[in-house]
């Protein structure tokens, strides 16, 4: 990275740089790495343990329905979610038609929205006595058995969910690739008589295609972690199935080898995503050509245009909080009361806990790889950051299991030492929940620290240091106020994320110590949406704020890439 910033014509600069706390930077690199990766092995590792047998009547039972319901969500989701976050980043970067750069922003709104808060939202909407239902009867004089209605609580209908809050990842991916293309290439295709709809098929979306993948593979990890949607619809995942042979069997062998399958589906998923940014040299630099000049649709195809993306942000974000705040309006949880301000506290200092916390380490981390890099460095950067694949249920089991069996000997030791037990130490407090929440979301923040690292050139650090300034103080009174936004804007991701968590809460979480999205969960289990939907607008309120940070980067990124010389 040195090397690129000030050039091998000034090696004697790079060397105070790069060799400053090397030793105890990569010392820090490696033992996050290994922090991470402890649960995960925990999982993995379970597979030649010895249960109870319970995994031996699940494989007889359930396994079958598990697998199927899996791949069955998998190719519904990916599918759902390429078309529409294809079909809207092309209509909103390739085309102009009424409301295309409002859409540009708006087609994200359904990432502040999390799956199991929309599948609560639209079960009452749905459901027999709810608006759509009785506005039907009441239109028409139906009377029950009249009519036939879908059953939204199916596999369909959970995948219908996930894919309205997750098109979003592929929109982004697919609507920056689209943004870096070079016009050149499209207009060679016009010159050898290709139409532009044609152009674009042909070259534009095939030029995409890693993009695609990626963006895809992301959507998929996600559908794969999601418990309380899948819970509540009533669909058999591995989610569902780990939770219920951990807490109802009693056997964390089995729930661990289930994990195992789970990790086994996100793996290929990886590698899959690997696959698709090794390709990504078969696309073309954007950025060293003009920008592509937009159709201008029709009045006709500009109102399908529109219509076509007016619905995902109309099914993926206003109904379900419209359908939330009617709730609300009815029945909700009192916004001041004793008990629900304890839910947000819990929350909010839980996350802001956390935030603080995987901040830190990412930081660590990006500064690992500034200032020692080398292969092992890389390997520890890219082990730290495995945790965001992997799915909140899995790594709760495994940090459970390695917690546990830490307990344990302390326990056992303490007894023989002192007489006195020490207890659930570290598995049966908030330790475990933070814990969680950095081999979680350690990648969500290590990402804007290394792009605002990235922007910091290497002259400044060498110059500094030539002036007598060590590396912590270079930090602090160079790096720090320069990294302030980006610093803000992982802690606020963070913050975020871990407020909408809900399959490693659940799971870890100590006796007694509920949150928002727990809250909410327990709520709508017990068939009571009007107060659940109290939590859930505050969730969905504090998750639009990153989604208006995200819509400014873009935003500000678009108007430097259509500079001339961008």
């Amino acid at each position: 990275m040195t090397d690129a910033v000030l050039g091998p014509s000034s090696p004697a600069l790079q060397r105070p740089v790069v060799m400053a706390g090397r030793p105890a930077l990569l010392g820090t690199a490696l033992v996050l790495a290994a922090v991470v990766a402890t649960p995960i092995l925990a999982v993995a590792l379970s597979i030649f343990q010895r249960g109870s047998g319970s995994i031996a009547h699940l494989a007889e039972t359930v396994l079958a329905e598990i697998v199927l319901n899996t791949l069955g969500l998998m190719v519904m989701v990916g599918a759902g979610t390429a078309v529409i976050g294809v079909g809207t980043a092309w209509l909103v970067t390739l085309c102009r038609f009424p409301g295309s750069r409002a859409f540009e922003w708006l087609l994200l709104l359904p990432l502040a929205v999390p799956a199991y808060i929309i599948g609560y939202a639209y079960t009452d909407a749905m459901a027999f006595a709810g608006p759509i239902q009785s506005g039907l009867r009441a239109l028409f004089g139906w009377s029950r058995g009249d009519y036939w209605f879908p059953e939204i609580h199916t596999l369909p209908g959970v995948s219908l969910m996930l894919t309205l809050v997750l098109y979003p990842y592929v929109y982004l991916l697919a609507r920056s690739a689209f943004l870096d293309q070079s016009t050149c290439v499209l207009e060679a295709a016009r010159t050898l008589g290709a139409s532009p709809w044609a152009a674009c098929l042909r070259v534009g979306l095939p030029m995409a295609r890693p993009a695609i993948a990626a963006g895809v593979a992301l959507a998929l990890m996600e559908a794969l972690a999601d418990f309380g949607t899948v819970q509540y619809f009533g669909v058999t995942t591995f989610t569902t199935t780990i939770y219920r042979t951990w807490f109802g069997l009693g056997d964390r062998v089995a729930a661990a080898q289930l994990a195992t399958g789970l990790l086994g589906f996100v793996l290929l998923l990886v590698a899959v995503e690997f696959l698709a940014r090794r390709d990504r040299r078969f696309g073309a630099g954007g950025r060293r050509h003009r920008t592509i000049a937009p159709l201008h649709l029709t009045r006709r195809a500009g109102a399908l245009a529109f219509l076509a993306c007016g619905l995902p942000v109309l099914l993926g974000f206003i109904l379900p909080v419209a359908a939330l705040l009617r709730l609300h309006a009815l029945d909700g949880d009192p916004l001041f009361s004793g008990r629900f301000l304890t839910y947000a506290q819990n929350s909010f200092v839980l996350a802001g806990a956390a935030a603080l916390l995987v901040v830190t380490a990412a930081t660590l981390v990006a500064y690992a790889g500034r200032l020692a890099p080398g292969p092992l460095t890389t390997t520890a950067i890219r082990v730290a950051s495995i945790g965001y694949a992997v799915p909140g249920t899995v790594i709760a089991v495994g940090i459970l299991m390695a917690l546990g069996g830490l307990d344990a000997a302390l326990d056992g030791w303490a007894k023989a030492a002192f007489g006195w037990g020490t207890g659930l130490l570290f598995s049966g407090t908030a330790f475990a929940l933070l814990y969680a929440y950095l081999v979680r979301f350690l990648a969500v923040a290590a990402g804007p620290v290394e792009s605002g690292l990235h922007q910091i050139p290497g002259s400044l650090d060498a110059a500094a240091r030539t002036l007598g300034a060590s590396a912590a103080k270079v930090a602090a009174a160079i790096h720090a106020p320069m990294l302030r936004r980006s610093l803000l804007t992982a802690a606020l991701l963070v913050f975020v994320d871990v407020l909408k968590e809900l399959p490693a809460t659940i799971i870890v979480r100590p006796f007694n110590f509920d949150t928002l999205a727990i809250r909410v969960y327990n709520l709508a289990s017990d068939e009571r949406l009007a107060q659940a939907s109290t939590g859930a607008l505050v969730i969905v309120a504090i998750g639009i704020v990153p989604v208006i940070i995200l819509t400014r980067m873009i935003a500000r990124d678009t108007r430097l890439g259509s500079r001339p010389g961008a």
